[in-house]
């Protein structure tokens, strides 16, 4: 795994203003709209393969047109810059795509 630094749900979201504190754990959570499933699936998938890149993995879920993601770095009990970084991937790449 590559090596991650600790930050903190805190200072991850003074950077990512649309994404919360997940509860009961230091992690930060987002959900994205698209405009249907093939959307929706593509942006996992651009995703995909940068987390495989990154050996750094998402918990996540789809339904049709929404992508429910929660990031933490298990081996650090928390947020990390890894987090981070995917966390910003994935704001870019749902880009235009994904529905307010």
């Amino acid at each position: 795994m590559p090596h991650s630094n600790h930050i903190g749900a805190a200072a991850a979201l003074q950077t990512l203003t649309t994404w919360t504190a997940a509860e009961g754990r230091d992690a930060i959570q987002k959900t994205f709209k698209f405009a249907d499933f093939n959307a929706a699936f593509g942006f996992m998938t651009r995703v995909a393969l940068l987390a495989e890149k990154m050996d750094h993995h998402p918990e996540w879920s789809n339904v049709y047109n929404r992508v429910d993601v929660l990031l933490t770095t298990h081996d650090a009990n928390g947020v990390t810059d890894l987090d981070l970084r995917l966390a910003q991937f994935m704001d870019s790449s749902a880009g235009a795509a994904a529905k307010h």
